[in-house]
């Protein structure tokens, strides 16, 4: 009776020990299963950040054009009105220093004429040009220029201008810095939207920039995108902005 009696006690203690040991491998598994999930989840949000930045840069430039009727004399009309230009400027505060000239072209000069009521091209004499490039970080004088140029063409000479380029000379430090806000904009608006669910935002798994944005700063833009987004180059104040895709793990 006593050898049943231990045999009993023996098998109780085994089947607590194994029921014991089952429970803590559930428990294991559960909180493996319970990591495993929560390393898979993740969230997606982007990032905003800009600040107000200011053109330290001008670029601008003016092109000549004349029609005379002869090569010689086509290149001595480039001269005479290149040298009033040269004044012009000089005239504006505009040093020497700030220019660069291209090299002058020359083409035939067409005009059209009527043969028994059939037209056609006829060359009368040749045309000349030559465009004068004008950098400067004196961003008032490039605007009082070319506003006052329009007095050569009120003169009859054969100037035409482009709207002056307004540059930011340190956008890739811009850029750094703007990236760094993105990413911790990224991480609040993270925090914001799972706050709700009692879970918390974890390490990034992967992180992207945007296009990068120098827009005007009333609002206006231009569709240049050389710099991997929209640049606009026609006003002095603008506005930086950069947004980033980040995702980030659930925890």
């Amino acid at each position: 009776m006593s050898e049943q009696k231990q045999f009993f006690n023996a098998m109780t203690v085994l089947g607590l020990l194994l029921a014991l040991g089952m429970a803590s491998a559930a428990f294991i598994l559960g909180v493996q299963a319970k990591h495993a999930v929560s390393s898979q989840q993740s969230i997606t949000v982007k990032g905003l950040a800009e600040k107000p930045v200011k053109a330290d840069r001008a670029q601008w430039t003016i092109s000549l054009s004349v029609t005379a009727p002869t090569q010689a004399e086509t290149i001595k009309a480039i001269d005479r009105e290149r040298a009033v230009l040269e004044a012009f400027l000089d005239q504006q505060g505009l040093d020497k220093s700030t220019r660069s000239v291209d090299v002058q072209t020359l083409g035939p000069h067409y005009e059209e004429e009527y043969i028994h009521d059939n037209p056609r091209q006829v060359q009368r004499g040749f045309e000349g040009y030559q465009n004068v490039h004008i950098t400067s970080n004196d961003l008032g004088k490039i605007t009082a220029a070319n506003q006052a140029i329009l007095s050569l063409r009120a003169d009859n000479h054969p100037v035409t201008s482009q709207p002056p380029e307004f540059l930011v000379s340190n956008l890739e430090a811009v850029k750094m810095s703007l990236i760094a806000e993105a990413t911790k904009n990224a991480r609040t608006r993270a925090t914001e939207f799972v706050k709700q669910d009692g879970v918390n935002v974890g390490v990034m798994k992967s992180a992207s920039q945007g296009a990068f944005y120098i827009l005007s700063a009333t609002g206006g833009d231009d569709s240049d995108n050389s710099y991997g987004g929209i640049y606009d180059k026609s006003t002095i104040d603008k506005l930086a902005r950069v947004v980033v895709t980040v995702v980030y793990s659930i925890e």
